[in-house]
């Protein structure tokens, strides 16, 4: 007989009432819906992508994953910096082909689990590496949340400062805190959203927002796909690839990390079963999927287990619905044209807190797993890591870019196989304390 976990409302394979469903459906894909479409936002595409591709990767994450693992896929934050930079330069298809290019790593890397298991990960990325790479994402995206916040864009080429913009930053990120510190329940899992309609609504009083494109916005509208070979000619962009590739490496841990807290709140394991190689399949489907439309890399939401635990609703049926309404509501033209006039002081506002929880969940990263920095081999690794990536030194070659956060990430994993676990001082100390 099949497990059943009676502790939760509805469990995994549970299908709730056709009312109850659309509700709840609805309801998850609201406590997604701030962080999906804010790295659209900031990287400048279009957020109904987005939805339509979360939407599709968290169907074909279900389906891969067997219907067992209630998961929501979500736009990565761990991209941003670099598709930014690949959006001034190259555009779109370049951030598709390192969007492919982060789910085919994904996919090598399953092949690989279900054949040699997944031990191996973890020697390559042990906490000194992952926690100041996680930190790196964070702090190296803070100078665009601070321009965000404080310049008004003039024209292409000149922007000015605004007291008006940083009045609504902050009030901006004073409302997210506050919403993070005191509302209860399923309200306290949507901080986002609820700071961004905070934001909106003040942005709208100081008269900086224009709102004449989602008067004019049609209600049933197709989302600005951009599909290879119909969209755009396709051609190889190495720099993208060798960029963003390597930072999948990094989303696999936050993956894993994810994984077995759904196995506690589950009272599963999903890494026997259906296996770590279908949820790393699953994820890395999920991008390619995204690349192949217009979207950003997608990877599993922290915000999807908050969800989970709160309502202790885990319906896999649940999870399916909120990725059809996700779909759904990327074909509503006023819904797309609403998003894209959130002006930039609120996105900068939340900014201010998401990069920041980003950068210290690095932090803690490093604080959970003790690492011990009275040792050189891993100050080194850390120190090496937080100074070529926040300071984005980018490796250029034969017209290529390599960009920092990726170069960081390669020169970790490279100095964490070949430092000795102590330095020859160390180990002489030691010998002289044993005398």
């Amino acid at each position: 007989m099949a497990f059943h976990n009676d502790e939760a409302v509805l469990d995994i394979g549970d299908k709730p009432k056709f009312g109850q469903w659309v509700g709840l459906s609805i309801q998850h894909l609201f406590a997604m819906f701030g962080s999906t479409v804010l790295v659209p936002i900031l990287v400048g595409l279009d957020p109904s992508i987005a939805l339509f591709s979360s939407g599709v990767g968290t169907l074909m994450y279900i389906l891969i994953t067997r219907g067992k693992i209630p998961a929501y896929m979500g736009s990565s934050f761990s991209f941003i910096t670099i598709m930014q930079a690949l959006m001034k330069g190259a555009g779109y298809p370049a951030i598709a082909q390192g969007t492919i290019a982060v789910g085919v790593v994904y996919l090598i890397v399953a092949l690989i689990v279900a054949r040699s298991g997944s031990a191996w990960i973890d020697r390559a990325l042990p906490p000194v590496v992952v926690g100041p790479i996680v930190m790196v994402i964070g702090l190296s995206l803070a100078g665009t949340a601070a321009t965000d916040a404080t310049m008004r864009t003039i024209s292409a080429t000149k922007s000015v400062y605004d007291l008006r913009y940083f009045a609504i930053a902050m009030i901006t990120l004073a409302s997210v805190i506050i919403y993070n510190m005191y509302l209860k329940k399923f309200i306290s899992l949507l901080p986002i959203l609820l700071g961004i309609i905070t934001g909106y609504l003040v942005a709208l009083l100081f008269g900086i927002v224009d709102l004449t494109p989602v008067q004019q916005a049609a209600w049933f509208d197709l989302p600005k796909f951009e599909i290879p070979f119909i969209s755009y000619q396709p051609q190889v962009y190495w720099g993208a690839i060798l960029s963003m590739a390597p930072i999948a490496f990094v989303t696999m841990t936050e993956h894993m990390g994810h994984i077995m807290v759904l196995n506690k709140l589950t009272k599963r394991d999903f890494f026997k079963d259906p296996g770590l190689n279908h949820t790393l399949a699953g994820d890395g489907t999920a991008s390619i999927i995204a690349g192949l439309v217009g979207g950003p890399p997608v990877t599993s939401y922290g915000e999807n287990i908050g969800v989970l635990a709160m309502t202790k609703v885990h319906s896999i049926y649940v999870l399916g619905g909120a990725g059809f309404f996700a779909i759904l509501f990327a074909f509503i033209g006023k819904l797309s044209a609403l998003i894209r006039s959130i002006p930039s002081p609120v996105i900068g506002g939340i900014s201010f807190l998401l990069f920041g929880v980003i950068a210290s969940n690095g932090l803690r990263v490093l604080i959970d797993n003790k690492v011990n920095f009275d040792q050189k081999r891993n100050l080194m690794i850390a120190s090496t890591i937080l100074v070529i990536g926040i300071g984005n030194a980018s490796l250029q070659f034969s017209g290529y870019q390599f960009s920092g956060l990726a170069l960081a990430t390669v020169i970790g994993i490279f100095l964490n196989f070949v430092l000795p676990e102590h330095a020859a001082n160390e180990e002489e100390a030691e010998k002289n304390d044993l005398i």
